[in-house]
């Protein structure tokens, strides 16, 4: 799956952002049972285009991501695919924690008093990461929470599968545009947990091993997927030739 280029560990609460490369592949472990990633992507060299829900699951006719699934972008373009998946569902629909339902559902707690031990929320997180590459709260736009799974029953109820994820678990992005990615280790907002449940998360950043073709698995997965990857494949030959 390409060779080992860097790696760092996401603490339970923690945060992380950075740009990464087209052609690269994320690999997210689950350190321990009960993972919650949550995750934006942007482009790099357009902040104003961003992952897009609403368009990433009406055309591959989804509500939740694995294994062939793209994450277009708002200009119909392809961000990041999933080319490996040992869950088979991560949640697209029940976003990121707050401050207030953390506070309601474990306890007011203050960095000034609890320093790193306070319990963090994605909303926070997203914040500060969102700051530090050149955005702001206003770019908030729905996540996915990588190794959750989150479904609906017959009475449009949401439900939160708490024996999903098991330690060890795996999924793999593959990068198919320059990309600002940011990360929140923060428990998913379903979670009924009465404790903090965020698990330590290892993230990898590998190089794929193979140009992206027309036999691609995740290309070929619906044929809107086909049509967003020529739009991406433009995108990049024109800034090429540009």
């Amino acid at each position: 799956m390409g060779n080992n280029a860097w790696s760092t560990l996401i603490r339970p609460g923690g945060k992380w952002s950075g740009n990464i490369g087209r052609g690269k592949l994320l690999r997210f472990t689950a350190l321990e049972a009960g993972a919650n990633v949550s995750l934006l992507l942007y482009n790099a060299d357009d902040l104003t285009e961003r992952y897009n829900m609403p368009d990433t699951l009406k055309a591959q006719h989804t509500a939740h991501l694995t294994r062939g699934h793209t994450l277009m972008s708002d200009n119909g373009r392809v961000l990041a695919a999933i080319v490996q998946d040992s869950l088979g569902w991560h949640d697209t629909i029940s976003a990121y924690s707050t401050r207030g339902a953390t506070d309601a559902k474990y306890g007011l707690t203050r960095y000034q008093e609890e320093r790193n031990e306070w319990l963090r929320s994605g909303e926070e997180n997203f914040a500060v990461e969102l700051m530090r590459c050149g955005l702001g709260v206003r770019d908030l736009v729905p996540n996915i929470n990588l190794f959750a799974k989150v479904s609906c029953d017959d009475s449009g109820e949401m439900r939160y599968d708490a024996s999903h994820c098991p330690a060890g678990a795996t999924v793999t992005l593959r990068t198919e545009m320059d990309v600002v990615l940011i990360l929140s280790n923060t428990p998913n907002p379903l979670d009924p947990s009465a404790s903090y449940p965020s698990v330590p998360v290892k993230l990898e950043v590998l190089s794929a091993e193979e140009e992206v073709g027309l036999d691609d698995y995740c290309v070929n997965y619906r044929p809107e997927n086909l049509r967003a990857y020529e739009n991406t494949w433009a995108y990049y030959a024109l800034r090429r030739n540009g």
